[in-house]
Parts: structure tokens; sequence; C-alpha cells
């Protein structure tokens, strides 16, 4: 039972991770990745128009029209070269008749299409290319498309976001073990109590800190009572990549034996250059 807890729950992160959610006039509508691809879910956009129980029958009416016909065929002979173009021809010359009818299962088993997808399941619907599903959002309303583009460039907005903020952590992470690393081999004496070793680290991450923000970690907390956090976690990224710039480059002063007050004024005056390229922007002192 446990085994089958944790499969679960390892399934379910990872379908999290393909996973989003937007809100399009108080409708909430799943985005799902696809091989790097987004695709936004018809029947849950559809719902926003007739409820629940119509939105199978919208995705069909909508399929049925010749101009969607030549939208969705033109994407895929664009974007698939597996694409059926035949097939395609055969159902650009049917659309629009009292007759037909189509349904996205058909469309896919038949052109080998790759724009839209049908899941089955939790989760399950008809899903399209966001390309293909801002499209759609006309048959809903044309309100409601707008509010679908805006609701999903914000939703990438967010997701580039908290992917630049990990990036620059995780750089940041990395270059202060190969700083510590150093301070270990180089620093530390033989047999130092764990007190005596945590007081050699802060003083070097201070070195880091006076060198690129001016003062001390603790003198940031004293300035800085209602904020969480480190002085760090309110830094720019330009900010945090001189800084990592800077630890590569104290862990290789402190193997060559430089003091540390030296260090102190090399560090600044490379932090003092790197931030004007970065920013051109002087207001930096060098350290007298």
């Amino acid at each position: 039972m446990s085994a089958k807890i944790s499969n679960f729950a390892y399934e379910y992160q990872q379908l999290q991770n393909l996973m989003a959610k937007i809100v399009v006039q108080n409708t909430p509508i799943t985005v799902l990745s696809v091989e790097e691809q987004d695709y936004i879910s018809l029947t849950e956009m559809a719902t926003a128009k007739e409820g629940d129980n119509r939105s199978a029958d919208i995705i069909k009416n909508w399929l049925r029209n010749r101009y969607t016909i030549e939208f969705i065929g033109t994407w895929e002979v664009i974007h698939n070269p597996n694409f059926k173009v035949v097939e395609f021809d055969h159902f650009r010359m049917s659309a629009g008749l009292p007759s037909f009818v189509l349904s996205a299962s058909e469309w896919i088993e038949r052109t080998n299409a790759i724009g839209i997808i049908v899941k089955k399941g939790r989760y399950g619907g008809t899903y399209a290319h966001k390309d293909i599903a801002f499209e759609f959002g006309s048959a809903i309303s044309v309100p409601f498309k707008l509010y679908l583009i805006e609701e999903f460039q914000r939703l990438k907005t967010e997701e580039q976001r908290l992917l630049g903020w990990t990036a620059k952590r995780e750089l940041s992470k990395i270059n202060y073990r190969i700083h510590t690393d150093a301070i270990k081999q180089n620093l530390i004496p033989a047999q130092v109590t764990p007190a005596q070793s945590s007081i050699i680290y802060a003083n070097e991450a201070d070195v880091l800190n006076v060198a690129m923000f001016g003062m001390t970690a603790k003198m940031w907390r004293e300035q800085h009572p209602e904020l969480k956090g480190n002085i760090r976690d309110y830094a720019s990224i330009n900010e945090l990549i001189c800084l990592s710039n800077m630890e590569n480059l104290n862990a290789v002063f402190i193997d060559q034996g430089i003091p540390q007050g030296e260090r102190l004024i090399k560090l600044n005056q490379i932090a003092i250059q790197q931030m004007k390229v970065l920013e051109s922007d002087g207001s930096k002192k060098l350290l007298k």
C-alpha cells in the first residue's frame, strides 16, 4: 500500500509540474505542458459559454466551421511534418455543409494532428495548442478571448520570474559551496570547534556582504527588522550575478593566501567595476 501511495504522490507531483491554472471571467482553465508546448483546455473554456453539459457540442460545432478547419489545418501544415494533407483537403471541402460533423478525436485520428489532443481520466478533456486555443476563444466571445490571452501572458510572466529567481538562487548556492570549501581547506585550523568554524564562515560571508552591499548581515538585519530572510534575498539579479562572481574570486584569493583585509578591497573594486558594466551606474564608492 505504501508503495502505491508513494507512486501516486510522485505521479501527482509530476502532473503538478506540467499543469497550471488560469482564471478567465470566473472560469478556471487548465494549461498543460506537452513536450514543452502549452496546451489549453477547450473543454473548460467551453463551459464559460454553455456550462459543463454543452461543452462537447460547442467544440464540435466549432470544428464544423470552414474557417476553423482552414485555421487548424494551416497550423498543422506549418508545425507538423507528419500531418496528412490529403485528409485535411477532404475535411476542408466538406466543412460548412449541413451534413458535415467532426469530433476532435476523428480529426486527430484521420489527419495525425498534434495541435489538438484528447485526454482521458482525471483532468481529461479536449486541449489545444495555445495558438489554436486563442482562436477557439473567439467562439466563446471576443472579450473572453482577450481576457484569455491576458491571463495566459500573466502566467508565462510569472513562470519566467520564478524560473529566473530559482536559477539565480541556485547559482549563488553553487558558488557558496565552492567558497566554503576553500575556507575549510585554507582558513580553518585543525581541530576547531563548530563555534569557531561558524565564526570564520560568518566573517567570510561578511567580507562579501561589505564588498557588495557596504554592510554586514547583522547591520542589514538591524536596519530592516521588519523584513524576513537575509540581505541576499532582497538583492537584484545583477547584484546576485556579481556576488556569485565574487564568491568564486574570493575562493581563489583564499587559495593564494591573501589576507582578509586585502581581499576585501580587491573584491570591492571588482564589485564596483562589474556593477558599472551591468547597470552603467558608478554610485558605489571604493573602500579606503
